[in-house]
């Protein structure tokens, strides 16, 4: 009988021990490089500029903050703090920034910041948010768009394979 309870409570333990090793005590992240989002960025410029179209593009890291800002040559000045706004926001919520424009007119799209209008897409390798980027300039956000997906286009297989 005190063997059955000694194996008991041995089992109980190590099963215990060996979930608290299966839970890790620090988050792994990979990041992308500044050559990566400048890939990013300047294949957008590439894109929209077939278009005949002058851009502002930001890319950001999964925090939202700034890798690389590229604006073309007689691209509007406020084409890049808007660019930065789509990038930031598609960074923050995962998601594709004219899939939030039902969100914009609410306290949390009034947020600083924040533009939820689409030309921002974020990057997602192997399901985890690497950044985002975000375009401005074109006549229509859904251009913009096609820019952003241009930028993403352009490093998606090579960090998908380097994972």
């Amino acid at each position: 009988m005190k063997l059955k309870w000694l194996l008991m409570i041995l089992s109980a333990f190590y099963a215990g021990q060996a979930a608290a090793d299966e839970e890790a005590m620090v988050v792994e992240l990979k990041r992308m490089t500044m050559a990566t989002a400048l890939t990013m960025a300047q294949a957008a410029v590439d894109e929209c500029t077939e278009q005949g179209i002058q851009i502002g593009v930001t890319v950001v890291d999964r925090d939202g903050v700034v890798q690389v800002t590229l604006r073309d040559t007689i691209a509007a000045p406020l084409t890049l703090p808007i660019s930065k706004g789509k990038a930031f926001a598609s960074a923050n919520f995962n998601a594709a920034t004219s899939s939030l424009a039902d969100r914009a007119d609410s306290p949390v799209g009034r947020q600083p910041g924040l533009v939820m209008s689409a030309g921002g897409l974020p990057l997602q390798v192997g399901g985890s948010l690497m950044g985002a980027i975000g375009v401005s300039g074109a006549p229509s956000g859904e251009t913009d768009e096609v820019c952003a997906q241009a930028g993403i286009d352009a490093v998606q297989a090579d960090i998908e394979m380097s994972m």
